[in-house]
């Protein structure tokens, strides 16, 4: 398991390191079942705070990333793929109807979205 802490960023480094855990297991670079190192670990690894370790992890378990076993550990929980990709389709939906609000208020045309989105979406391939 990789995490790059930026000291340049703004985003606390609880939050680097839960959105970097996240976005392991949901791309299955961590599989289900596969443990996590300890937050003690990770903290001398990282050169951190074991409290900013154990903020991560908690977060992550309350949003139902990892599991902890008392005395064995922290591990990946099985996802429920179905599940993540209604919330993520509801997080497009949301950003979309946001870019149709500022569209239509500066007078883009609907083909001009059209083309745009289609522009932004092949420049990610």
């Amino acid at each position: 398991m990789q995490i790059l802490i930026s000291n340049n960023s703004k985003e606390p480094i609880y939050e680097q390191i839960y959105s970097q855990i996240k976005k392991q297991i949901l791309k299955n670079e961590l599989q289900a079942g596969q443990a996590l190192p300890s937050m003690r670990q990770l903290a001398k690894d990282l050169d951190i705070s074991v409290i900013t370790t154990k903020r991560a992890y908690e977060e992550l378990e309350k949003n139902g990333f990892i599991y902890s076993v008392v005395g064995k550990g922290s591990f990946v929980s099985e996802q429920n793929h179905e599940m993540i990709k209604e919330r993520k389709l509801k997080v497009i939906e949301e950003q979309l109807v946001t870019a149709i609000q500022n569209s239509k208020e500066i007078g883009l045309s609907f083909t001009e979205l059209q083309e745009l989105l289609n522009m932004l979406y092949r420049e990610e391939d």
